[in-house]
């Protein structure tokens, strides 16, 4: 399983909200790239970033940024954030991203979703689904759905989507822990996709046993920056797992 270290950006600084809440924003650095720097220099592959300045105004705000992390590391970056046209695609590819991440355009516009996937190819989309109480958020948690969860998966996994990352909005921020029940309901329920985990992590033991419940991966955030995870700790795991994450 691969861990996944997260930067939310807003105003080109780095930060994390709660519970996917813009009033409760807490900024940790000024440069985003130095956070990528730390990441990679523990041995971290991967990185996930996402442009909340993109997803609250519709359209990527951060891609200097993206391409500064791009440029300077060789970390492989998923970016997501406001991204609704070929155009927003195309400038972010361009900016250095290897994969795109797509929440509410995917759920707004599969159409399109799926256009991308074959154009640019199934491998480069994550698809991301923030989930409240079991149903499908979007606009970057502002709005509620009521699209169930589960068989969203189960029918964009049937049309070709290979990896997504879920967020429980409820867990995120709040370090008590990830939503175990809906991961393991995720894997019996469409064991094919592979799952990406986020949200509410808060130890090493989380991740091992998000691990154990068979998740791809799992995005890592507020507990980096606030210490219940540090960095050492995560070089010992990254050295002692082995990775399967494309």
């Amino acid at each position: 399983m691969e861990i996944i270290p997260a930067i939310d950006i807003i105003n080109g600084k780095c930060v994390r909200l709660t519970q996917g809440d813009f009033s409760r924003q807490k900024t940790y650095l000024e440069s985003p790239l130095e956070a990528a720097k730390q990441f990679k220099s523990v041995g971290l592959k991967r990185l996930h970033i996402v442009d909340l300045d993109g997803a609250k105004r519709g359209s990527p705000k951060n891609l200097e940024i993206l391409e500064s992390i791009a440029s300077e590391t060789n970390l492989t970056i998923d970016f997501g954030g406001g991204i609704k046209s070929d155009r927003d695609v195309k400038r972010v590819f361009d900016a250095g991203a290897d994969m795109i991440s797509v929440g509410s355009t995917a759920v707004r516009e599969p159409d399109t979703f799926f256009e991308w996937l074959e154009h640019y190819g199934r491998e480069n989309f994550l698809l991301g689904a923030d989930v409240r109480d079991g149903k499908i958020s979007v606009d970057g948690w502002q709005t509620d759905t009521e699209i169930d969860l589960l068989p969203f998966l189960a029918e964009y996994n049937a049309n070709g989507v290979e990896q997504a990352f879920v967020t429980d909005i409820r867990k995120d921020g709040e370090l008590e822990g990830p939503a175990f029940r809906l991961y393991q309901e995720i894997r019996h329920s469409v064991p094919e996709l592979k799952l990406i985990a986020s949200g509410g992590v808060s130890s090493i033991k989380d991740i091992e046993e998000l691990e154990m419940i068979g998740c791809a991966g799992v995005i890592v955030g507020k507990a980096i920056y606030e210490g219940r995870i540090n960095l050492k700790e995560l070089s010992k795991h990254v050295s002692e797992t082995h990775y399967s994450l494309p």
